[in-house]
């Protein structure tokens, strides 16, 4: 299968489904590093998972407005594609990825948020997060590590959400190794490395690199999906997906 065969762009650039989309008026940037706290909660009256997400985001007080959103617009698409498996969250920062792809998707047993220097506040966040859904208890793991020394398994879905510069490679590198599926939106691209310069002259090194993460994904022996994420919430947009072809 070539490359181009085998890219499948599952949503259109920056779609975004009515009942998710939070009341939040014309000012409220999905891209503010500010933190969500009790002031919000009026901005998330309704019924719907995202807002009860965001309820309890906000009742915790720590974590930044656009974490919220870049999670849930990575996990709804993941699990677009991917179902079942042990979730591993490598840089998973406040591991609020894990629960929330939990949240979707209830036949996952559970996950493991990976991190060598997690964020202080992941376990005011995990414990708000399962005072709302108590099903949560006992299913996601914080383990303070190097990505790579994590065991991963081929039943895994492996994500990453921002994993800096070439970490982003590494977790590629270790879902590949043991063909299990994943999911990383990359971030603070090295522009010097090899893959950059070599089209460059076509595509800016962000792209570039980032298309050169997709082309080795696939000489893996994996499909590859490519997508985006609304670039309202962050520049660093673009969703890579794969799976390994049986």
């Amino acid at each position: 299968m070539s490359y181009s065969q085998s890219v499948v762009s599952g949503l259109p650039a920056d779609r975004e489904d009515s009942d998710d989309v939070a009341s939040e008026g014309p000012t409220f940037a999905r891209s503010s590093r500010g933190r969500l706290t009790h002031y919000d909660l009026g901005r998330f009256a309704g019924d719907t998972l995202f807002h009860r997400l965001a309820r309890a985001v906000c009742e915790a007080g720590c974590l930044p407005r656009k974490e919220l959103y870049e999670a849930w617009e990575v996990a709804r698409r993941v699990r677009r594609l991917f179902r079942g498996g042990r979730v591993v969250d490598l840089a998973a920062g406040h591991g609020l990825l894990a629960h929330v792809l939990l949240l979707l998707d209830d036949s996952s047993p559970n996950a493991v948020a990976i991190d060598r220097h997690p964020a202080a506040s992941s376990a005011a966040l995990h414990e708000a997060l399962t005072r709302t859904w108590p099903r949560l208890r006992g299913r996601v793991r914080f383990e303070r590590r190097a990505l790579e020394e994590f065991p991963t398994d081929g039943g895994d879905i492996v994500v990453a959400s921002h994993a800096c510069g070439a970490l982003t490679d590494v977790v590629l590198e270790q879902a590949a190794g043991v063909r299990a599926r994943v999911a990383v939106l990359p971030c603070c691209h090295h522009l010097a490395s090899a893959d950059a310069r070599k089209l460059v002259g076509w595509v800016d090194g962000a792209l570039a690199l980032d298309i050169a993460r997709a082309h080795r994904l696939e000489q893996h022996g994996y499909r590859i999906w490519t997508q985006t994420i609304p670039r309202a919430i962050t520049p660093k947009a673009r969703l890579l997906l794969g799976a390994p072809v049986s």
